[in-house]
């Protein structure tokens, strides 16, 4: 016997019984993302490595460890997109989108990294993102964090997630930063442990996110990028501020928070949660300015975000935040008797015909009472509809609840779309 095959790990199968609650989510990023003017863009899951070499640095983590990286037939050297907004400011880029203009774009797909897989980390996880183009403006930085906090509103999560904002300055002010926080890790280094000195010499900032505890304890006393900051970088987050507070929205501000990519200036946000152990981060993003020159157009403000949905719909389910999902069927319909079926299916497609968004499943297979009900009750609908060949010859149905405690009752088929009506 030949051995069953399994899914490559870290990439998982998204079963039935799990879907819908990604499509509530997804439904809902979707619902906010329009509210505040967002429009979808859809981009390819394989760009050439250079975008990501260019935009994320190639001394990160991700450029030298983490990417799915592959030659094709051509020479050309293609990588597995694993983050989103390169991808959109190149498509942005190459359609003319960008350039003296203002643009609003969302996506939503899967992304790849090939790091050790872990309770809400994957090697192929899903993104939701969002960026806006051609504002430079502090409002827009604030709207879309409020944007975030709508979405954990319309989760039913507000409660268990803490916005922590930053501001990482312009690029002059955070070079200047950097080496005097060189020095400061210089004099500390036989405290840091190998990924924090392997970072001072590369990204000297990312120590400044370090989770290891005896770094955290290293960094009391290091300089804070803000007293490097001039008057334009102070009021440009000074603004967001003042509209967050305007807006009722609470922070922490949490001046050791960095962005793990290369582009990010200025305003930069997570929204984090004790409600997942170690993966505490479900939404984190920020200005980058400087990223679509970089990557070959011209100057333009962007700020977005990125938040995963596997962490999403992990939290939601811990949270037991899923449990009045509607379910995949509304109704189970049986069909009884010599030729039955035939009329039942054509009901049925009367029935979805009359009431938009109505979920209807017909018995296939055949077989008697017994089996046909064993199948109606495995399945997630609320009721059966029963049609025999006495209820044919009365034209009525037969309603057995299959949920709840609800007596059998007996329908005019003009009675039936009112009925179906109710369960949605």
């Amino acid at each position: 016997m030949s051995k069953t095959l399994q899914a490559v790990r870290g990439m998982n199968d998204c079963l039935p019984t799990e879907t819908p609650i990604w499509q509530m989510v997804e439904t809902v990023l979707r619902r906010v993302a329009s509210s505040y003017g967002f429009a979808e863009i859809r981009m390819p899951i394989v760009e050439s490595t250079g975008l990501f070499k260019r935009s994320i640095g190639e001394v990160t983590d991700i450029v030298e460890k983490e990417m799915y990286t592959f030659d094709d037939r051509n020479g050309d050297s293609l990588t597995l997109r694993p983050e989103g907004t390169a991808s959109c400011v190149r498509a942005g880029n190459q359609h003319g989108l960008l350039y003296n203009q203002e643009q609003r774009l969302w996506y939503m797909g899967p992304m790849f990294r090939h790091e050790r897989p872990q309770k809400g980390r994957y090697r192929q996880f899903h993104q939701f993102g969002l960026e806006a183009f051609g504002i430079g403006t502090p409002d827009i930085d604030a709207e879309i964090i409020m944007l975030t906090s709508r979405l954990w509103r319309e989760l039913g999560i507000n409660e268990f997630v803490t916005l922590e904002l930053n501001s990482l300055g312009s690029n002059e002010e955070r070079a200047n930063y950097r080496d005097a926080l060189v020095v400061f890790l210089t004099e500390k280094e036989e405290q840091l442990d190998e990924d924090s000195k392997r970072r001072m010499l590369t990204n000297p900032l990312r120590v400044l996110d370090s989770k290891n505890k005896d770094v955290q304890a290293a960094l009391v006393g290091a300089p804070k990028l803000s007293d490097y900051f001039d008057e334009e970088s102070k009021a440009h987050f000074a603004g967001v501020c003042q509209r967050l507070d305007a807006a009722g929205i609470n922070y922490v501000i949490n001046d050791r928070l960095v962005r793990g990519l290369d582009y990010y200036n200025r305003t930069v946000f997570e929204w984090v949660t004790d409600s997942l152990g170690a993966q505490g981060t479900i939404c984190a993003g920020g200005r980058y300015d400087g990223l679509v020159e970089q990557l070959g157009g011209k100057a333009t403000p962007a700020f977005g975000f990125a938040l995963g949905i596997e962490r999403l719909v992990l939290m939601l389910t811990s949270l037991e935040k899923a449990n009045n999902i509607r379910a995949q069927v509304d109704v189970y319909v049986i069909g009884l008797g010599e030729g039955v079926d035939i009329k039942a299916a054509l009901l049925s497609e009367q029935w979805r015909d009359q009431v938009k968004d109505i979920r209807i499943q017909n018995h296939c297979g055949g077989g008697n009472m017994k089996k046909q009900m064993k199948r109606a009750d495995k399945s997630s609908a609320q009721v059966a509809i029963i049609i025999g060949e006495d209820e044919l010859a009365e034209q009525s149905v037969t309603i057995k609840y299959l949920r709840g405690q609800h007596e059998q009752q007996k329908l005019s088929l003009e009675q039936v779309p009112a009925l179906l009506n109710s369960l949605i």
